[in-house]
């Protein structure tokens, strides 16, 4: 199982300094043997997720990394012209030496979507039309009057991941040989209110490996919250505070913080209390990697960067892996 950290870029701070944070992050968890890393993609709302250009970000953190993969969490496709996806993932493929990893998905909010001339009610046409269109450019096919895709990135085909909270979009990632994104959450049906993660996630998996062609290997992430701090009541503390700023997707019985680390589905507390809240989770079986984020606890960058150091020597090792011993030289 591959190890990976996630940020949405949701530090409390500016933008550009929300950008040197992650960047700092990414390099911190480099540094301490995580295989991958990736970035979400948001548009206008800043409390939501604070970077709309993933792929801009990319490639300063390429540059101050060589080894960790670095990936999209996704690119918000139908909001994308997709041969404009393809040259520019092609051209950061190659500034990383190889190194990216393209998640895509039909989500974002529905809010932004007018802005960029569409109609929500029309995503998943114009995710399935722009991923055609994005594996298209990557194979060197025509694109109409003799034109192809400069540079090519056939290695991209393979690269591809995609997100879904459904059955169906996980049967879909299948046939294509993608890779299958799982959330960290995701909203509980109303006519069940009270099932678990694995309730809602393993049907996916499920349906993604009866969908996989025969000899392809089966890529699963599963991302995840996790805030590994020092103490219990360290983490306890920064998740009052951080789960009490969001919104809630649907009613609780209470307002407790139990409920709310439950609803938001968080591991957090020592490394033994987050090996022993992972190892309860029946997912994780089915991964291929496991990719964690703070959010949404989003603690200060300091305890970010220890929550990523004691992910790699206590939580990971525990879990059967061991952190890459070569880390990154550049700086």
């Amino acid at each position: 199982m591959r190890f990976g950290f996630f940020t949405r870029l949701l530090d409390d701070a500016p933008p550009q300094e929300r950008y040197r944070l992650a960047a700092e992050q990414i390099g911190h968890a480099e540094k301490h043997g995580f295989d991958t890393a990736w970035v979400a993609q948001h548009h206008f709302d800043g409390e939501e997720g604070g970077l709309p250009a993933p792929l801009v970000f990319l490639a300063h953190v390429a540059a101050r990394t060589s080894r960790i993969r670095l990936g999209t969490g996704i690119i918000t496709l139908p909001l994308e012209h997709p041969l404009r996806v393809a040259e520019d993932t092609a051209v950061l493929d190659l500034l990383t030496g190889g190194r990216l990893e393209v998640g895509v998905g039909g989500g974002g909010t529905p809010s932004a979507f007018p802005a960029f001339g569409h109609d929500s009610a029309e995503r998943a046409a114009l995710y399935a039309e722009h991923l055609r269109r994005l594996r298209q450019a990557w194979a060197g096919e025509d694109l109409g009057g003799g034109n192809r895709l400069y540079p090519p990135a056939p290695r991209l085909l393979d690269a591809v991941w995609e997100a879904t909270f459904s059955v169906a979009g996980g049967a879909r990632a299948g046939r294509a040989g993608h890779g299958l994104m799982l959330s960290r959450t995701q909203p509980r049906p109303a006519d069940d209110p009270q099932a678990t993660l694995a309730d809602l996630q393993l049907p996916i998996v499920a349906a993604y490996h009866e969908s996989l062609p025969p000899g392809v290997a089966p890529r699963v992430m599963a991302s995840r919250t996790a805030f590994v701090a020092d103490s219990r009541a360290e983490a306890l503390r920064h998740a009052e505070l951080g789960l009490g700023r969001r919104r809630l997707p649907f009613e609780l019985p209470d307002d407790s913080l139990h409920s709310r680390i439950a609803a938001f589905d968080v591991h957090l507390g020592t490394p033994q209390d987050v090996i022993e809240s992972l190892r309860a989770d029946p997912t994780l079986e089915h991964a291929t990697d496991l990719v964690f984020q703070v959010h949404s606890v989003d603690p200060p960058h300091p305890l970010v960067l220890r929550s990523i150091e004691l992910l790699a020597t206590e939580v990971a090792p525990a879990l059967g892996r061991l952190p890459s011993a070569e880390p990154s030289s550049r700086k």
